[in-house]
Parts: structure tokens; C-alpha cells; sequence
């Protein structure tokens, strides 16, 4: 594999995994009243936080805006 195509790789990774915690973001956005949101962190909470860290870190980046 050339450098070119290494390069090119990596770029295209990245820009799937931009795109999918866009629609993360977005999924999640659509959890506005606080009853949808303790809904959202029960679910949450039965799961490792190594599993939710990326759905917890977008909850309190929104929350904070």
C-alpha cells in the first residue's frame, strides 16, 4: 500500500466515524424533557460506562449548551 493510499485510508476513517457520532448527536438530541433523559440514563446505567462514555460525553456537552 502506498503512502498516498495509507493517507487516504485514514482520512476516509475518520470521516465515517465524524459522520457517525454526528448522527449520534443528532438521535440524542431528540431527547429533551427530563422524563426522556432519566429514561435515556437508566438505559444507560445497565451497561458499562467504557460501553456509554461517547453517549454520556454528548449528553453533557448538549446539557451544557
Amino acid at each position: 500500500m502506498s503512502t498516498w493510499a495509507g493517507i487516504h485510508d485514514r482520512f476516509r476513517e475518520a470521516r465515517v466515524a465524524y459522520d457517525a457520532r454526528r448522527q449520534l448527536e443528532r438521535e440524542i438530541a431528540g431527547y429533551t424533557t427530563q422524563s426522556d433523559l432519566n429514561d435515556l440514563y437508566a438505559i444507560l446505567d445497565r451497561y458499562p460506562d467504557r460501553d456509554t462514555a461517547r453517549i454520556r460525553r454528548i449528553l453533557a456537552a448538549q446539557q451544557a449548551a
